[in-house]
């Protein structure tokens, strides 16, 4: 059984890492270049790094940042935002990309879940569900679609997708905990990992949705003190959570 994964993420506007409380209000955190390789040094599994804008402003992701950033890295990559087509996919692991993360594209195409895994392989997809009441939304979470996202999660596996990386907006951001109850009906419902993301503010949190889900995504409760993921791991191993040993 592989061991469950801390992630930190990188929500990039503008050149700049940001974040905000449910999508809303973005504040600057910082460099991507320098946090991915400051959380890289310190022992995290992956990192994610989502372009938060590239769909709102119809455009591909910042290539040659990604590229940057990628240099930096000792651990695996995965780059979502603006990811349109195969071609997409394509240059973004032509840049340092591990996998990439796609979310709009999908839920307007679900094919590209297919072409995208036939080419890459299935272990470089990701899906990534916004999720607001249960439903799935679109375009950086400003668009409903109308579907639960339990049932967009499954019909992204079928179609191909490695791994779901499922937020919580009502939760994202609040440091108040993690959507537990719709990450665990996600992941009942699917056998690929399920990435959890939104809410942690603490230790218990990731703990909670580590006992439900394969990883958890981590931002706030990093970028104001990315040395927090050294300390963080110790208090997950005191919790019980059996995390690979950082270097």
């Amino acid at each position: 059984m592989p061991l469950p994964r801390l992630i930190p993420c990188l929500d990039v506007a503008g050149g700049r890492v940001v974040k905000g409380v449910r999508f809303e209000n973005l504040r600057d955190m910082g460099d991507p270049v320098e946090l991915g390789a400051s959380y890289s040094d310190a022992g995290a599994d992956e990192l994610v790094f989502l372009d938060v804008m590239a769909t709102l402003e119809g455009r591909p992701a910042l290539v040659a940042l990604v590229a940057r950033v990628a240099e930096r890295l000792a651990i695996p990559f995965t780059v979502g935002g603006g990811v349109r087509s195969v071609a997409d996919g394509a240059s973004l692991l032509r840049a340092g990309a591990d996998k990439v993360s796609l979310n709009t594209a999908a839920l307007t195409r679900p094919a590209l879940i297919s072409e995208l895994a036939n080419l890459l392989g299935s272990q470089a997809v990701v899906v990534a569900i916004d999720a607001a009441d249960g439903e799935a939304r679109a375009r950086a979470g400003t668009e409903p679609t109308g579907r639960r996202a339990v049932d967009w999660a499954v019909e992204a596996e079928e179609r191909g997708a490695g791994e779901i990386l499922l937020t919580s907006m009502d939760a994202d951001g609040t440091r108040a905990g993690y959507d537990l109850e719709l990450t665990a009906e996600v992941a009942a419902a699917v056998s690929v990992p399920v990435i959890a993301s939104g809410g942690a503010g603490g230790a218990r949190h990731v703990a909670d949705a580590l006992g439900i889900a394969q990883a958890a995504l981590l931002a706030s409760i990093l970028h104001e003190r990315p040395d927090r993921l050294a300390s963080l791991r110790q208090e997950l191993h005191g919790l019980g959570v059996p995390l690979r040993d950082a270097a």
